[in-house]
């Protein structure tokens, strides 16, 4: 009887314990941390992180008014409290990877509800994997690719040679156009309009974003024209020449672009230079000499918009629109000297009316319809596509004077610059200025050259107008591809004052995966891991 009991007992005691276990199990389950995200929601987030706004993904700082826009030498930072200029590339961040695994899940997550496998986020999710690719390659070399969406515990992924991550990236395009096509014909409008803050759910707004994406990649690769792999001169002729196939961005409607939005909700987009922060910022950021001497060698009226005189060179002279008025600090230059010179005037700091006056500023474009017509044009002069290059040219330049407000079927305008005197940017005047955009393209280092080489470097340079404080490394990868603008080294950029050619690898790779690190840098012929190596690309 004892032991019938005794038994009885431990029975009991084992149901208790396994009640008392599933009852911790479910208490485990944390409903805050949920194990499925719908896929609008994932959405949401890397299209943020690609704008450079988000938690991750920002490839260094791709914003407006960012590090990057510094190493694209449009702007200085001239006060070390703030930040410097040096091109503090070494050991650069993978980061984006994470975004990456997150458009992974996204798809995974669109099929789990009963997508098809070709579907809007699929669709999308391709032009992004082919945004971050074609910018990691372009950053660092070799880097992984065919390994790197593994599951997570594959920390150890091989690197892939960049001319495949190149075909990966031009592959990914060409499926995505496929699909979207696809998905256009069958009036699929199941993508977030919400969560898509860049097309409100327009598949056709996507599809031409595709192409027009892949335009620049190409153009990027205008060294390897000879590439049998790659075929660049064929591909972009494909595109090129068939619009119905491959449509591209028709105006600067169709851009892909942040519209900075500081109402509700939506405050971290509020745009970065705003009157909040003038008091606080405004005198530790001039205006770099690449950039403020390609306008004012061709006499552009763009300058008189985006940047405010150096006004110890104006002094009295009531005309302060005048372009030997307007001058940029070297990005090479010790910021010590800099900013004494800033201190005293003999700088153009960043155009207060325009960059300080509101918290909406410019859109921050990220692939742009401006830049397309110059990739273009590119192309024509290098024999890839037929076509009348100044046409795509003179129109480039047309729409980015027109994007800032500079209508040339006109001849009077006028410029708002903040007084000397003044210390608020309400307190900025209005100044009057000519300008004919006639005379303006009969300038022989402004009209299109019959000189193909010649005319490269007209297009180049004026894409780089154009694309001031936008499209994010897109300027310092065209002059590391052209030369055009001359970047400008020396103590204040770092590396021994000589401009980089790529990022180094992550500290976090030479010892979680240094047997394909170092295999990596054997592969590309790489001496160290180091700012200077040349990369396939640039060979």
């Amino acid at each position: 009887m004892k032991l019938i009991k005794y038994i009885s007992y431990l029975s009991l005691l084992a149901f208790i314990a396994s009640s008392c276990s599933k009852k911790i199990e479910s208490l485990q389950a944390n409903p805050n941390n949920p194990t499925s995200v719908p896929p609008q929601l994932i959405l949401g987030t890397v299209l943020t992180d690609i704008s450079g706004t988000g938690s991750q993904g920002s490839l260094g700082g791709i914003n407006s008014w960012s590090n990057v826009h510094d190493w694209n030498q449009y702007h200085c930072q001239n006060y070390n409290y703030y930040g410097n200029n040096i091109y503090s590339w070494s050991n650069g961040s993978y980061d984006p990877y994470l975004v990456l695994k997150n458009v992974v899940q996204m798809n995974k997550e669109a099929l789990s509800r009963g997508s098809a496998p070709v579907n809007p986020y699929e669709a999308v999710g391709r032009f992004i994997k082919a945004y971050y690719f074609y910018n990691l390659t372009s950053l660092f070399g070799d880097v992984p690719e065919t390994e790197a969406l593994d599951a997570p515990q594959n920390s150890t992924p091989t690197y892939t040679p960049q001319e495949q991550v190149f075909l990966y990236v031009l592959n990914e395009l060409d499926s995505a156009n496929t699909d979207l096509t696809a998905l256009i014909a069958n009036n699929d409008n199941s993508l977030s309009a919400s969560q898509d803050i860049y097309y409100a759910g327009n598949l056709s707004a996507w599809q031409k974003l595709v192409n027009s994406f892949k335009l620049r990649v190409l153009i990027e690769l205008s060294n390897k024209a000879s590439d049998a792999t790659l075929n660049v001169p064929a591909q972009f002729a494909n595109i090129f020449n068939n619009p119905t196939k491959y449509p591209t961005f028709q105006s600067q409607a169709d851009d892909l672009e942040l519209v900075y939005n500081p109402g509700g909700a939506d405050t971290y987009t509020t745009y970065p230079f705003n009157p909040s922060n003038f008091g606080s910022i405004a005198a530790r950021f001039n205006m770099a000499d690449t950039y403020v001497s390609a306008l004012t060698s061709i006499s552009d009226p763009r300058v008189f918009i985006t940047c405010d005189p150096a006004w110890a060179l104006v002094g009295n002279d009531p005309v302060p629109a005048q372009y030997k008025y307007f001058v940029g600090a070297s990005t090479g230059l010790d910021l010590g000297t800099m900013y004494a010179n800033a201190s005293a005037g003999d700088y153009s700091f960043i155009g207060r009316y325009r960059y300080y006056s509101n918290f909406t500023g410019d859109p921050d474009v990220l692939v742009g319809y401006k830049e397309m017509l110059f990739n273009i044009a590119e192309a024509i002069e290098r024999g890839w596509i037929s076509g009348n290059a100044e046409t795509f040219y003179k129109t480039g330049i047309n729409e980015s004077m027109k994007f800032y407000g500079i209508d040339t079927t006109q001849t009077s305008f006028t410029a708002y610059f903040l007084p000397p005197t003044a210390n608020a940017v309400t307190q900025v005047a209005p100044y009057p200025f000519s300008f004919t955009f006639s005379n303006y393209y009969t300038q022989p280092s402004v009209q299109l050259s019959s000189i193909a080489s010649t005319a490269i470097n007209q297009i180049v340079l004026q894409k780089y107008i154009a694309m001031f404080e936008n499209s994010g490394y897109e300027g310092y990868y065209n002059y590391r591809r052209t030369g055009i603008p001359a970047f400008e080294g020396g103590p204040g950029v770092g590396n021994n004052g000589v401009i980089p050619k790529r990022w180094a690898y992550p500290i976090t790779e030479q010892t979680q995966n240094k047997t394909n690190y170092t295999a990596a840098l054997a592969n590309q012929g790489f001496t160290a891991d180091d700012l200077n190596q040349t990369m396939w690309l640039l060979k």
